[in-house]
């Protein structure tokens, strides 16, 4: 006949209270417990690092599948202001950095035209892995990554956000209309301001948007100016 469970307790229960008690000897008046992973307490918002484990080495959408890495976000995570783009292109797969690229270099001067350096601001795309031949994310694509980067926004809780490009614009605000009518005009994201404007990738194919640009972005240095209390 096997043992009775109840005996097992009891010693379970004997062997604990001889532990506890040669701890308090030693002059120890608690335990501590062990960390124990899990979700965030209710009410308080995912760390980055949360999410970053959270979204795993993804598999949720087709992109899995030709990606080398995922490119989840880069930069200061209190970051007053976050720029978020559309997806990550060949060197930006290749390293898992966004906007490191060309369009990248092109950002890291706007950023630095405003004041800030690129470790001041946090940069991220509406999706983490690069579509086939750079080309424009698909709905069901976007509706997989789309949680993950609204918890990234919540973690960092920005003062601004500048959406890059119609893609990143759209996905934010929910609507279909175009970046040349979106952008140079601010807009309100679950209470943060908006501001979307075009792609550095835009411009590097149309630099006489540049103009453009730079007006957008001296509004944005007025409103974080206003937001912060800081010039």
């Amino acid at each position: 006949m096997g043992t009775d469970p109840r005996d097992d307790l009891r010693e379970l229960l004997r062997a604990t209270r001889i532990y506890l008690d040669a701890q308090r000897q030693l002059g120890l008046e608690f335990v501590p417990a062990a960390p124990v992973a899990g979700p965030a307490p209710a009410g308080r918002p995912l760390t980055l690092a949360e999410v970053r484990e959270e979204l795993g080495e993804c598999t949720r959408c087709k992109l899995c599948r030709g990606r080398t890495q995922i490119v989840f976000g880069v930069g200061n995570p209190r970051a007053e202001l976050v720029f978020v783009g559309e997806a990550p292109g060949a060197e930006e797969d290749a390293q898992g950095e966004p906007f490191v690229g060309r369009a990248g270099q092109l950002l890291t001067r706007i950023i630095q035209a405003i004041g800030l350096r690129r470790e001041d601001v946090y940069i991220c795309n509406i999706i983490k892995c690069r579509p086939p031949a750079n080309r424009n994310p698909e709905a069901d694509e976007i509706a997989s990554c789309e949680p993950f980067l609204l918890k990234q926004l919540e973690a960092i809780r920005p003062k601004l956000i500048c959406a890059l490009g119609g893609p990143a614009s759209q996905t934010l605000l929910k609507t279909k209309e175009p970046i040349s009518r979106l952008r140079g005009r601010l807009f309100e994201f679950r209470g943060i301001p908006l501001l979307p404007t075009y792609h550095p990738a835009f411009l590097l194919r149309n630099p006489h948007e540049k103009k453009t640009v730079w007006q957008d972005m001296q509004l944005l240095q007025r409103e974080l100016t206003r937001l912060t209390g800081r010039s």
